[in-house]
This record gives structure tokens, sequence and C-alpha cells, in this order.
């Protein structure tokens, strides 16, 4: 006799699992793209001679957000820094990289933390590999950021939103960290 197969159209444990699947959190990148860059060497060629010590790296990092609808939300990581040497520039850049994310069945309390936290976390690596390659392409050595604790970065946003009386949601403007090299 040969099996038949269950004719009623629903297996129990495919359903189970994708009802578990329909609630599971989820957090999906739909786009990114680099909304604003510059790169600046102004005083090529001079500052591409041999520097007799290190120039000083400054590096700022701002993330911010808004909600685009129900579950999407546009994220913002900025990218600004410069290379000095005394009082000269070698060179500056800034870099506005965006990505679009779609949050599902994230618990409310818990959405600004994954979009301040985990969605530039995912950005990061792209707009890294931006900057060092426009350091690169301007004469110097790539510039590899490195890595940024946006769990700390969140932490600071919030007790400063805290101190000033404000409450802070993915749709604030954040004031800029620094990171200085």
């Amino acid at each position: 006799m040969a099996d038949t197969p269950n004719t009623n159209g629903a297996d129990p444990a495919a359903a189970g699992a994708q009802a578990q699947q329909n609630t599971a959190p989820s957090l999906n990148a739909l786009a990114q793209f680099t909304r604003d860059f510059s790169f600046e060497n102004p005083n090529a060629p001079q500052s591409l001679a041999p520097q007799q010590q290190q120039p000083q790296i400054s590096i700022q990092v701002n993330v911010n957000a808004k909600k685009l609808g129900e579950t999407d939300y546009e994220v913002e990581l900025k990218l600004e820094g410069s290379a000095k040497n005394d009082a000269n520039t070698l060179f500056a850049f800034d870099l506005a990289f965006c990505g679009i994310f779609r949050v599902k069945n994230v618990p409310e309390d818990q959405i600004h933390p994954v979009i301040m936290i985990e969605c530039p976390r995912l950005l990061f690596p792209f707009a890294r590999q931006i900057v060092a390659d426009a350091v690169r392409n301007g004469g110097f050595p790539p510039l590899y950021i490195d890595p940024i604790d946006f769990v700390a970065l969140y932490r600071q946003r919030v007790a400063e939103a805290q101190k000033a009386g404000g409450n802070a949601e993915p749709g604030d403007q954040t004031p800029p960290a620094s990171e200085n090299a």
C-alpha cells in the first residue's frame, strides 16, 4: 500500500513553525545607500609628502533615525573626520550613510534600542569601507575606523536626553558623539 499525502493541506508541524516565524522578532535591511559624501585633500600635493609625526585623527559619530511607516525606519549613520598635522589639514571627510530597515514583532519598549544600536551596527562596515577607500584614493594609507560600541553610544545619548529632560525616540535628532584616535 502506498503512502498518501495529507490531503487537508496543512502539516501541523509546519503550521506551528509558520505561526512562530510570523511572531518572531525580526530586523530586515531593505536598502542601504550613501546620502551624502565628501572628501577633501585641501593641501595637496604638499600634504602627500612624508610626515615627520603621526597626524592627529579626529572622528565624530552620529546616528539619526526617522519612522517611515508602521514597521519601516530610515537610519542615518554620520561619520565626520579629519587628519591634521600641526595646523595643516591633511584630509577631511563627511559621510551620511543610510539604511531602510523593517522591524517586526519587537516589543514597543525595545524598538528604540534596536533602531539606534543594531541598525547602525549593520551599516558601519559599509560606511567604514567607503571612508577607507576615499582616504586611500586621496593619496594616504587607508583609514580603518576602529569598531564603534553602539551600545555605549546609545546609553550615552539616553543619559544626555534624560539629563536634559527629554525623551529619546527614534525620530529624535541626537547630538554627535566624538571618538578621537
